[in-house]
């Protein structure tokens, strides 16, 4: 499921939005609503996709965010050979909104 960036800045019920850290830094940003998380994306339907964190915060400064955090999922046990984890190994660390990027108030 997907929402575009400009119906994302006048929904209701935003509980916090999820920066994904791809390969070759490309970010992806993901909106959660309670359930299930909606790939944010441009008015064309294409993926709201940056090459840095800074970049996204911008493009995201208009929605009104209640909470917002960088989510990497590492490939390191692939790497050394180790056997797949039944568990998630994805780090997610919350973002500030510095920089004057957001509005203050958190």
């Amino acid at each position: 499921m997907k929402i575009s960036l400009q119906q994302l800045q006048h929904s209701v019920g935003l509980t916090r939005v999820v920066i994904h850290s791809l390969d070759f830094s490309i970010y992806l940003a993901y909106a959660e609503f309670g359930g299930d998380p909606l790939l944010v994306t441009e008015a064309d339907g294409k993926p709201l996709r940056t090459r840095n964190i800074t970049e996204m915060k911008q493009r995201l400064a208009a929605v009104p965010l209640p909470a917002l955090f960088l989510r990497h999922q590492s490939a390191y046990d692939e790497m050394i050979g180790q056997p797949i984890r039944q568990g998630d190994n994805g780090l997610e660390v919350p973002l500030s909104r510095d920089r004057g990027d957001f509005p203050e108030g958190d």
